[in-house]
């Protein structure tokens, strides 16, 4: 079921819970652009992926595919943000200075231009092969600033903090989260959508990833903190919201 809109009264987000296949980035592109295409029938306006997710999150596979927003390999998915009129953000291993890795996640606009953005706060878990990247500034989408984050970034409230100092007005982050770290790690995403009167968004895996199995329940609140909609388990899902003034619009689709 497509979600009701006219044309500028409405941001329409969606979250792409995604199962991918460990380091088969035509493969992952392929899923990429599947859930882009669907979403683009419901009108989204914003398409958020998992962390990591053109290859999994596949720590041992990461300097292997380093990718960066120009691959030709990436065209397509560019391609249909364009065609679409749609800002999708995916995730993959990139290239810093000096050599060093990054998270990345690359928010292509459907002008054509591509940014990249890099998690800040990496876990101890991650490194090697990945350090700390410097972020990015909030980016916009539909007239409404994006700040956007990277799983263990919205751990940390100073990311919060410092993004919505910086203008942003929605929070969208890409994450793998596991069933035992579920709870807390969304109870502060919707806290601060809470504090700082902002939507927030969360993008999580379907099924297995990094050897082991993802919560899944991508996720939507309003901007007093309120669950708009979740997935309800691990399975591929396109979760998406609407909001009109101040009210909400859901669904979930099976792309």
């Amino acid at each position: 079921m497509a979600i009701s809109t006219r044309d500028g009264e409405c941001l329409i987000i969606a979250a792409a819970q995604i199962a991918a296949v460990p380091g088969d980035v035509q493969s992952n592109i392929s899923t990429h652009l599947r859930f882009a295409r669907c979403a683009a029938m419901h009108g989204v306006q914003l398409l958020v992926f998992p962390e990591l997710s053109l290859t999994g999150y596949e720590l041992g596979l990461a300097p292997g595919h380093v990718l960066s927003a120009d691959d030709p390999e990436l065209r397509q998915l560019r391609a249909v943000a364009t065609e679409s009129g749609m800002a999708i953000v995916a995730g993959a291993p990139v290239a810093g200075d000096g050599g060093c890795l990054h998270i990345g996640a690359f928010l292509f606009q459907p002008d054509g231009t591509a940014v990249t953005h890099t998690k800040v706060h990496v876990h101890s878990s991650e490194m090697p092969p990945f350090t700390a990247g410097p972020g990015g500034p909030p980016q916009p989408v539909a007239g409404t600033p994006v700040g956007l984050a990277i799983c263990a970034d919205a751990s940390h409230p100073e990311h919060a903090a410092a993004t919505v100092a910086a203008g942003a007005r929605l929070y969208a982050v890409g994450v793998f989260i596991e069933e035992e770290a579920y709870a807390r790690k969304t109870s502060l995403i919707a806290g601060y959508s809470r504090q700082y009167r902002i939507p927030a968004l969360m993008a999580n895996y379907a099924g297995v990833t990094g050897g082991a199995p993802s919560a899944g329940k991508s996720a939507i609140w309003a901007d007093d903190g309120s669950l708009v909609i979740a997935a309800p388990g691990a399975e591929p899902a396109l979760v998406i919201a609407a909001r009109r003034d101040d009210r909400w619009a859901r669904a979930i689709s099976s792309p």
